[in-house]
């Protein structure tokens, strides 16, 4: 009975009861209830300071007991931001803050990392023997959460520890840096860009790097901060081939598209797996100022065939860009009637997808060798092999 009333006490923050109650000789201090919760963790979840200081008094109480789920009395009062009970419970030597939580994964210090408890955080780094490069189940560091989430106090404590390595990637191979700029936390971005050491080529599992999401997500600031640290590679390729300015370029990001190309070592002529280039790209997308862009380079041949013989006037013509197949039969080096492996002209792979627009421009232009019947004028042309 005492130490079920010793539970009912601390975990409603009840301090005369408890001390009332500690002073019988059968009382357990450290008996479980409730999912396992000992008296301390009860007290330590609520943030009850005069029953944690009244448990910590005792020298038989267990501090380090966790309930069912490995949650510890310290990771209880981390979890919910009661920096008096940490600080009480930092105060013991014997207090493990390492301890790690099998219900989330994480130890005290991810946890209030990721929910931005600056001034826990800090506490915690003040005991000697807090490790700041653990990995939770995920394979992730304390910074990866505050980067991830924004916590610019709780970044710029952990980036002033000298042991402190950013460049640890967790989950999908993502680090620190690119979690911070995926969020749009470009202040952090900054403060991660600022540190020596950084790894700003670094790339996750399908070797995509920090230039190459900003450049597919159309986060400029970012872009033009990594493109102003000359150690940067505009031209690393994911696994698939693509560099950032075929993100760019796909997704029509002109003024990114204009800071890569501004760079003297860029490749804009670089194929991907399917031998295509950025321009291929922007023409399927229909993205008429990339295109625009990227043809008034010399270094970029509107005639480059990818792997499978097809022209980049055919790629328009079939995905019905009406604009950029404009664009380049305003060209002179361009041929509209070559054919692809197939034999097949761009003219027939817009009629066969009845993009009627894009037939009304190739028309007047086709060719068809050995045949001298005049084309149909019909409303719903028919394709030619």
């Amino acid at each position: 009975m005492g130490d079920r009333l010793l539970w009912w006490a601390a975990r409603n923050g009840y301090e005369e009861v408890v001390e009332l109650v500690l002073r019988r000789n059968d009382v357990n201090p450290n008996k479980p209830g409730w999912c396992s919760l000992t008296p301390l963790c009860c007290a330590a979840r609520g943030g009850h300071e005069g029953v944690v200081k009244i448990l910590l008094n005792r020298g038989d109480v267990n501090l380090d007991k966790p309930d069912n789920y490995g949650q510890t009395p310290l990771f209880y009062a981390v979890r919910n931001g009661h920096e008096g009970v940490v600080k009480m419970l930092l105060g013991r030597g014997e207090v493990n803050p390492n301890t790690w939580c099998r219900r989330y994964g994480l130890t005290p210090v991810h946890c209030a990392a990721r929910s931005g408890h600056e001034r826990i955080v800090t506490m915690l780094l003040g005991r000697g023997d807090t490790r700041l490069n653990i990995l939770d189940k995920h394979f992730q560091t304390p910074l990866w959460y505050a980067a991830a989430g924004g916590h610019e106090g709780v970044v710029q404590v952990l980036l002033e520890r000298s042991d402190i390595d950013p460049n640890i990637q967790g989950r999908y191979g993502l680090t620190p840096l690119h979690y911070a700029f995926l969020n749009g936390h470009e202040r952090v971005t900054a403060m991660l860009l600022g540190r020596s050491g950084i790894a700003l080529n670094s790339s996750d599992f399908k070797r995509q790097t920090p230039l190459w999401y900003a450049a597919a997500y159309g986060h400029e600031v970012v872009v033009k901060m990594l493109l102003g640290r000359g150690e940067v590679n505009p031209n690393t390729s994911s696994l698939y081939g693509l560099t950032p300015l075929h993100c760019a370029a796909w997704n029509g990001h002109e003024r990114i598209v204009a800071m890569l190309l501004g760079r003297g070592d860029i490749s804009p002529g670089s194929p991907d797996f399917n031998g295509q280039a950025p321009l291929w790209y922007a023409a399927a997308g229909g993205h008429e100022g990339v295109v625009h862009m990227l043809l008034g380079r010399d270094d970029v041949d509107p005639n480059q065939l990818d792997y499978f013989g097809r022209t980049l006037l055919r790629c328009a013509a079939e995905n019905g860009q009406e604009v950029v197949v404009k664009i380049l039969l305003g060209r002179s080096d361009v041929d509209p009637n070559k054919p692809d492996y197939l034999g097949r002209t761009p003219f027939w792979y817009a009629a066969q997808r009845g993009h009627a627009g894009v037939v009304a421009l190739l028309r007047p232009l086709l060719v068809v060798p050995g045949y001298k019947r005049p084309i149909s004028h019909s409303s719903k042309p028919t394709p030619t092999h």
